[in-house]
């Protein structure tokens, strides 16, 4: 059964080519075609157009950057037959109106949003939930596992889109304290080294500690989670209706960091904003 990839971007390139080392029956397509020559050395095919990779395919993955660009892609595809998976982040109301929508064409539709860096995507350790009727969530969990170490199920759709705004309610305030850690460190004159010496030592040391706090010591901004897609996941919790006053303020400041021409840096960049605050 041929599978289908739509979306080759920071996330999506090896997450796609994850599957296609496996021995997936791979077609991709995406907008940019530079990102497309490492997955043909993979195996893949390459198709000139979404329309054609649904019609090669029985499910197609989508790892897009919003809802206005998934509507974009779909617009003019045949979704009949098809198993539609959405990796990619968006509004749970959108996700929820997506799925009547594919369902009412005759699809099926699955969330499938990840947790999870350039770095985990690489590895093929994403953390993978997933939402929608038991019967298509059971036939792609399976299809899914070169990209992901874990799969979370969370019921019908939009769960899992809800469960990543929540997981990602901590990380981005996580990795925004961790910046804000290191530009206390920095106008104190402290070492840095030091500084990631005692939080890898201690109990708030984790897998993204580390590998951010590594990042911000180096003043390496090199991109494994852009900030500009940090903001606009920020955006999306700030507006799903909880009160969210920490991720208000994170808000704040990945804006002042993408409006400052780092949006394509690391999202551990936002210590940029800091720092401009405080000259």
């Amino acid at each position: 059964m041929t599978t289908g990839f739509l979306g080759l971007g920071v996330m999506g390139q090896p997450m796609a080519r994850n599957l296609a080392r496996a021995g997936t029956d791979l077609i991709v397509w995406n907008r940019s075609p530079s990102s497309l020559d490492a997955l043909a050395a993979d195996g893949a095919v390459v198709a000139d157009s979404p329309a054609a990779v649904f019609a090669a395919a029985s499910t197609v993955i989508m790892m897009l950057a919003n809802d206005r660009v998934t509507d974009s892609v779909l617009d003019g595809c045949d979704v009949a037959g098809r198993v539609v998976v959405n990796m990619g982040t968006a509004a749970p109301s959108y996700s929820a109106g997506l799925a009547a929508r594919i369902t009412a064409a005759g699809g099926d539709y699955v969330e499938a949003p990840v947790s999870g860096s350039r770095g985990p995507a690489a590895a093929g350790q994403l953390v993978v939930m997933l939402a929608g009727d038991d019967a298509a969530v059971s036939r792609v969990a399976p299809l899914l596992k070169p990209m992901c170490s874990s799969v979370v199920r969370c019921g019908p759709v939009p769960g899992a889109l809800r469960m990543k705004l929540a997981v990602n309610t901590f990380l981005i305030s996580m990795v925004t304290g961790l910046a804000e850690a290191f530009h206390f460190a920095d106008r104190h004159g402290l070492d840095r080294e030091v500084l990631l010496a005692a939080l890898d030592a201690g109990p708030m040391a984790s897998a993204v500690s580390g590998v951010k706090g590594r990042k911000l010591a180096d003043r390496d901004f090199e991109v494994q989670a852009a900030a500009r897609d940090v903001l606009y996941n920020a955006e999306l919790i700030v507006q799903a209706g909880v009160e969210s006053p920490l991720l208000a303020v994170c808000r704040e400041l990945f804006a002042e960091t993408v409006a400052a021409g780092h949006g394509e840096e690391d999202m551990a960049a936002v210590v940029r904003a800091f720092e401009a605050r405080s000259r």
